[in-house]
């Protein structure tokens, strides 16, 4: 069985449509406040594609989160719905889409949870114990 899987999605109005090839080992839970914060839910679920690798239709609308760090992040959506697609570096090069509005979410579950210590408690008990 191969690592890659081929993903397709849109965002609710059908104004931004992704497909790309990611790596099943490479999905992950984010569970840092930022992504809490900016998803509205408790944590995000990613899968991992390289810019060689996707395609996108349509041009979503960017805001550059800088973090604590000072890394500066590209957070992706679409301006007409607001759907969440992806956050990726600067130059592009590597893409974190969103799992929820792909088809295939169902499929990508998260092999690793990352920023764990931002987990909510009720996730913790359930998850890291």
């Amino acid at each position: 069985m191969t690592d890659e899987i081929q993903v397709n999605g849109e965002c609710h109005c059908s104004k931004i449509e992704i497909e790309a090839t990611v790596k099943l080992s490479e999905v992950r839970a984010c569970h840092c406040t930022d992504c809490q914060q900016m998803s509205g839910a408790p944590l995000r679920a990613i899968a991992v594609a390289p810019a060689n690798k996707i395609k996108i239709k349509g041009i979503p609308k960017e805001y550059i989160k800088i973090a604590d760090s000072g890394n500066k992040r590209i957070q992706a959506f679409c301006p007409e719905c607001g759907s969440q697609l992806f956050a990726t570096d600067m130059k592009k090069t590597l893409y974190n889409l969103r799992t929820g509005f792909l088809e295939q979410k169902n499929e990508l579950k998260p092999k690793t949870h990352v920023f764990t210590q931002s987990s909510m408690s009720w996730i913790k008990n359930k998850l890291f114990t």
